[in-house]
């Protein structure tokens, strides 16, 4: 039986499929005993990002997630969701949006992410290894359930599904001291718009520009064309504050991605804007499978060390772990802001659990 308390399901309108800890000055990444004992391991070892201060874990600070992006501050943890399905009832999504932020309330989260699903089988053709069912508008999901959500949040906005009125109206009802976005444009050249990113970005900058707007980041995309840094200087040079990337298994793409983007920043005279690393645990074949159909590139050892692992998702955490050292490690040589942003791929208990205590794991406070 389908675990109806989803966070995350990942139809997510992030292009080609569709983030908290810089390593700052005096900041450590560092393993216990308790950590161990207390989250999955293959016996490598774990790791916290240890980044934060007294001053920045104090609850007023967190609710300022825009702010903190515009003066390019490191250490945000954002944690990714995507709303129910639109079949359920009204009750079955405050419930779950109850549940959600139950599980969410410990982990002193920055801001929360509310994704936007659209229908993406124009871009791949191949058999979806899940069913696309479609979900609750993020924005009608935040303003109906979410009221208990005392913190920012990131809401995508997929933009070839709405009209520029509704786009329009929907801008001007934010505050943009809470509410950040990120705009999508359509999967595919083929797939049907009532309204294209250029145009929705436009409206943007003419209605709303106060309201933190952020565009997505793709890894893969620059390892095929080399090209990807160039779309994120052209978006910033746009309005764009901040960026996001589809899920990172790939960690050489991403840092291939941030050193040309860093570098070409530079070159412009621009200061990098804060990029978030999206890390998501995979805990079954067909995960993973879901994951290469919307996207990721998993490199051929990872995938090996995944399927012949006695314990997938264990196996998954510690790689995320792994991958969230290294990028913070390399960010933080070049002084690049950046962030994380975790999610679960899956609506399994186990892997929405894992992703939670994945996210608890980042964030633990300094002792």
């Amino acid at each position: 039986m389908k675990d109806e308390t989803n966070m995350v399901d990942a139809n997510r309108c992030q292009p080609r499929m569709s983030a908290m800890a810089r390593i700052c000055r005096g900041s450590t990444i560092t393993g216990s005993a308790d950590e161990r004992a207390s989250t999955p391991s293959n016996g490598r070892g774990s790791f916290s990002v240890e980044s934060m201060t007294v001053h920045d874990r104090a609850a007023g600070h967190r609710s300022d997630l825009p702010g903190r992006i515009a003066r390019r501050d490191t250490g945000l943890l954002l944690f990714g969701m995507t709303p129910p399905r639109r079949s359920s009832t009204y009750e079955e999504r405050q419930r779950i949006a109850d549940v959600t932020l139950e599980r969410l309330t410990a982990l002193d989260l920055d801001g929360l992410v509310l994704y936007d699903i659209a229908d993406e089988t124009d871009r791949n053709t191949n058999e979806r290894p899940f069913p696309y069912l479609p979900t609750v508008d993020p924005a009608t999901f935040y303003a109906d359930h979410l009221s208990a959500w005392s913190r920012s949040v990131v809401v995508y906005r997929c933009v070839g599904k709405y009209a520029s009125v509704d786009i329009e109206s929907w801008l001007l009802a934010q505050n943009p001291a809470t509410v950040a976005s990120v705009f999508v444009g359509a999967p595919s050249h083929s797939a049907p718009v009532k309204t294209d990113l250029a145009s929705a970005q436009a409206l943007w900058s003419k209605v709303r520009p106060e309201l933190m707007l952020g565009g997505v980041a793709i890894p893969e995309r620059h390892a095929a064309r080399r090209q990807e840094h160039q779309r994120l200087i052209a978006k910033q040079a746009k309005g764009c504050s901040f960026f996001v990337t589809q899920v990172v298994y790939d960690i050489n793409a991403a840092k291939n991605l941030v050193s040309d983007y860093h570098y070409g920043c530079a070159e412009v005279g621009m200061d990098p804007v804060p990029i978030f690393f999206t890390l998501s645990v995979c805990g079954s074949l067909k995960t993973l499978e879901f994951l290469r159909w919307l996207g990721v590139d998993v490199p051929r050892w990872m995938e090996n060390a995944l399927a012949h692992a006695s314990d997938t998702l264990s196996e998954s955490y510690d790689q995320c772990l792994a991958t969230a050292r290294e990028l913070a490690s390399f960010c933080g040589g070049l002084d690049m802001p950046y962030g994380f942003n975790v999610e679960s791929v899956s609506n399994r208990r186990a892997e929405i659990e894992t992703t939670v205590r994945l996210a608890a794991h980042l964030r633990r406070p300094v002792s």
